[in-house]
């Protein structure tokens, strides 16, 4: 009965998972993530909605939507856009000064670099915020590239898929 197990997984040579620590700033936890992604979307909502309401995207989903069609891909890029241009007016500062959006200063963390320093804002801009916004707006791939960015997170180094593109991890910040 020393038979090897069929189903047995084989093994595999993995690379060494980045430590729990980086420039002595201990991870944030994938709770202190999702409190402040909540926080952040909620925030993003309130600016975002009124905009929205007040230049007749409402109605031009509502239109869209009786006739059976789709809202048009350039009404959609121009909204998205728009929210990235929101999103720096609203989150923009922090972000520069400290590489912590509002939900994540609530919370106590901070977007950080893989040596523990602040990133520079045009990376977090670039990198971490720009390729999710314009992948978010692509029918059926921006949903599944959403669910993918988010599993992520469940990583030994809890870093998200905007992280991995951005070279970013998110620590605990020092109180």
């Amino acid at each position: 009965m020393n038979d090897p197990n069929p189903y047995q997984a084989p093994d595999a040579a993995l690379p060494p998972a980045l430590p729990d620590t980086a420039g002595g700033e201990v991870l944030a936890g994938r709770g202190e993530r999702l409190g402040a992604a909540l926080i952040d979307g909620v925030i993003s909502l309130a600016t975002f909605l009124p905009v929205a309401a007040l230049t007749g995207y409402f109605g031009k989903v509502m239109e869209a939507a009786r006739s059976g069609v789709q809202v048009s891909f350039l009404a959609t890029l121009g909204y998205g856009v728009l929210g990235m241009v929101i999103f720096l007016l609203v989150q923009g500062y922090p972000l520069a000064k400290s590489g912590q959006t509002w939900g994540k200063k609530l919370l106590w963390i901070r977007i950080a670099d893989l040596d523990g320093g602040q990133p520079p804002f045009w990376r977090l801009i670039a990198l971490r915020y720009l390729p999710t916004q314009a992948i978010s707006l692509l029918p059926i791939v921006g949903g599944i590239y959403a669910l993918v960015d988010a599993l992520f997170i469940f990583r030994q180094d809890k870093r998200c898929l905007h992280d991995l593109i951005a070279g970013t991890r998110v620590v605990n910040v020092r109180r």
